[in-house]
């Protein structure tokens, strides 16, 4: 084993935890005084359940033993076998620093898909619906894709931190479950202004600095592959912030604050898959393109197809993770990290884009299905969404009995 890896991981595992107490903030600050509570203790109970489900049996099942190269088993049930010595995916970190650092994967994946429905589901049917979705999606997806024997990595296709695994299975599940509950009531004639954009920016920059241990770490050793993830990431995400600049300008004549830290946001996950596989000059390339990319995917969801996906969790996670697996297709590289078995297609080989296709489609199809059985046991035994008049009042005090800003008596409720 590596001293310095271990701690370099650890560190990493650190940041990721951030990124979800970050996305409470980006979340929260995005929504209506009367449900920013409710936003945010989404995020929060995710926490807490994410972590004990995975030492119980989240880790044995996504990277323990190997059925159809779709799930794992329950030998590592409790983390017994999980020690401080080497394990199965790192001969130079202990398998328990591993398991840490996939636990916080677990985490922040579920808490992306709240975005969708804010102000409308039910706080029991939501935190039974992640405990659900993790087993029938996350666990298997991160199987797929990392697991030993994992189907997806078999066919070929990569993944370098969760394109597949945590954005595009969150993203598409979001969608669906946004189509399922409906829209916030009067929302086609209710303007839903954004409350605390000051919260939006604190959210996004936690986002970006928990991103770095996110890409980087998934190196899992403190090497030149770590730089160049952490390098590919910056740049990625940067470019990104300047597209969605120069798009709110095009589009309205001034450059906004909320716009350019949504345009961080979707130009890290565009990068998230590819981060260790692709070339630096292809990072600006992935970044500049994923703000537009989501930006008109944000707009056809919302004002053509009418679908009130609340805070884009969709339109920013499932198109630019869909964007970012293709671009691994076009631009990865087998001498940068020879997980990926061939170049992508600018280097005239097919065979890692095709792979990357296959991937993508079949994570839509998973998160499709596992959504909609999950929302089927959920509707057994609560309904999803809050009433007519919990909606009005607000999901902070219907839910929660707390309110965010007990001394507002302003019109924004």
């Amino acid at each position: 084993m590596n001293s310095g890896d271990t701690a370099f991981v650890m560190i990493c595992a650190a940041f990721v935890f951030l990124m979800t107490p970050g996305l409470a903030f980006f979340y929260g600050g995005l929504v209506r005084r009367k449900n920013v509570v409710n936003t945010m203790m989404a995020c929060v109970a995710i926490m807490g359940l994410s972590v004990v489900m995975w030492a119980l049996f989240g880790y044995s099942l996504a990277f323990g033993g190997d059925h159809a190269g779709i799930i794992g088993d329950l030998r590592w049930f409790g983390l017994n076998g999980v020690g401080m010595e080497a394990g199965p995916y790192s001969d130079t970190l202990p398998h328990l620093v591993f398991c840490m650092f996939q636990m916080m994967f677990a985490m922040i994946t579920p808490a992306l898909i709240t975005g969708s429905l804010v102000g409308r589901m039910r706080f029991k049917a939501l935190f039974l619906f992640i405990l659900l979705w993790s087993i029938l999606v996350y666990y298997p997806m991160a199987h797929m894709v990392w697991g030993a024997g994992g189907f997806l990595a078999a066919i070929g296709s990569v993944d370098f931190a969760g394109g597949n695994v945590v954005h595009i299975s969150s993203g598409v599940s979001a969608l669906v479950l946004a189509i399922l509950l409906g829209r916030r009531r009067g929302y086609e004639h209710t303007t839903y202004r954004i409350h605390n954009i000051p919260f939006v920016v604190l959210g996004a920059s936690l986002l970006w600095f928990g991103w770095f241990g996110f890409n980087a770490g998934s190196a899992l050793k403190a090497d030149g592959l770590a730089a160049h993830a952490f390098m590919t990431s910056a740049i990625s995400a940067a470019a990104a912030l300047l597209s969605w600049m120069v798009i709110d300008v095009i589009k309205t004549g001034k450059p906004t604050l909320v716009g350019a830290s949504t345009g961080l946001v979707v130009g890290l996950v565009a990068i998230t898959p590819g981060a260790g596989f692709v070339p630096i000059w292809s990072s600006f390339l992935i970044g500049m393109l994923v703000s537009p990319i989501c930006y008109f995917g944000v707009a056809l969801v919302k004002k053509k197809l009418k679908i009130d996906d609340a805070l884009d969790a969709f339109g920013c996670h499932g198109i630019g993770g869909i964007w970012g697996g293709i671009a691994t297709g076009l631009f990865g590289q087998s001498s940068i990290n020879s997980v990926a078995r061939w170049d992508g297609l600018v280097y005239g080989d097919i065979r890692l884009f095709a792979a990357q296709l296959a991937g993508i489609v079949i994570t839509i199809a998973v998160a499709v299905i596992g959504t909609l059985i999950c929302v089927a046991v959920v509707r057994l035994f609560t309904p999803l969404r809050v009433t007519t008049r919990e909606e009005q009042l607000g999901l902070d005090i219907s839910q929660h009995g707390e309110n965010a800003y007990p001394s507002f008596n302003g019109l924004d409720q």
